[in-house]
């Protein structure tokens, strides 16, 4: 399809959750696409705006903390994806930030019902709304111990075996995935030594395998995130072949 100019494109607000944390590959596919980033931390005391008239969507990435902590950030950050939904706008969140929509949509975060984790590679399976929407990697990567429901209303798009609900569609333009597409190699190398006290967590990778995968599964991984980003930010959510609408979601517990 034509692309725009990039002095066409309003800029992506981008939400981070710590000092140190990036866009990693989101940010450089956005920018190759033309779009510029607007960063925000609300944990280190950044504004959110009141409205995204000014941006072409915004992404809410993950963190170390929790969905259902009562931190003042999290709990604003969560009332604040009403903005996004109200206005229609682009919005994505990733691992932390679908868990965010998930609550802002009514529904639970928790960790899994037998203590279980995903952290490392793990198989993902398409739904048939998810098939119709694009082409899935087989293998993703995870760094979590929480889940979450799927909201009422929903799509399912993608599901996995220890955490049923992978990714999700909730009306045209918001979208939540519970894995990781937007890690570079030092993103993962960092990740792999700072988050090595969870390795011994059930379910949990040892840091070779997810070093080890990275070199088996993060192209295809790597070409979902690009095609999924221009699905989102481009294409509006459209393919020339519209999903086919599953029955009523059912609510998953974790």
């Amino acid at each position: 399809m034509p692309r725009e100019g990039c002095d066409t494109k309003k800029p992506i607000l981008i939400i981070l959750h710590q000092e140190r944390s990036s866009a990693g590959r989101v940010g450089h596919i956005l920018e190759q696409k033309g779009f510029s980033l607007d960063i925000r931390r609300p944990a280190l005391g950044d504004d959110l705006p009141p409205t995204l008239s000014d941006h072409s969507g915004t992404i809410v990435f993950g963190g170390p903390m929790s969905a259902n902590d009562e931190e003042e950030f999290v709990r604003r950050e969560i009332d604040w994806l009403s903005v996004p939904l109200k206005e229609n706008k682009p919005y994505l969140g990733i691992c932390l930030g679908a868990q965010m929509l998930a609550r802002n949509l009514g529904g639970k975060v928790a960790p899994h019902h037998e203590g279980m984790t995903e952290i490392g590679w793990y198989p993902l399976k398409a739904t048939e709304v998810g098939r119709a929407l694009i082409d899935w990697p087989a293998m993703v990567y995870h760094f979590h111990r929480e889940g979450f429901d799927l909201p009422k209303d929903a799509e399912l798009l993608a599901t996995g075996d220890t955490y049923p609900n992978q990714a999700f569609r909730y009306g045209n333009n918001a979208w939540g995935i519970q894995f990781h597409g937007e890690l570079t190699r030092a993103m993962m190398h960092r990740w792999v030594v700072h988050g090595a006290h969870r390795f011994v967590l059930p379910g949990a990778q040892m840091g070779k395998a997810h070093l080890d995968g990275r070199m088996l599964h993060d192209r295809p991984l790597r070409t979902w995130m690009e095609n999924f980003l221009e699905l989102i930010f481009l294409r509006g959510g459209k393919t020339e072949k519209p999903p086919q609408r599953q029955g009523a979601s059912s609510q998953v517990r974790m």
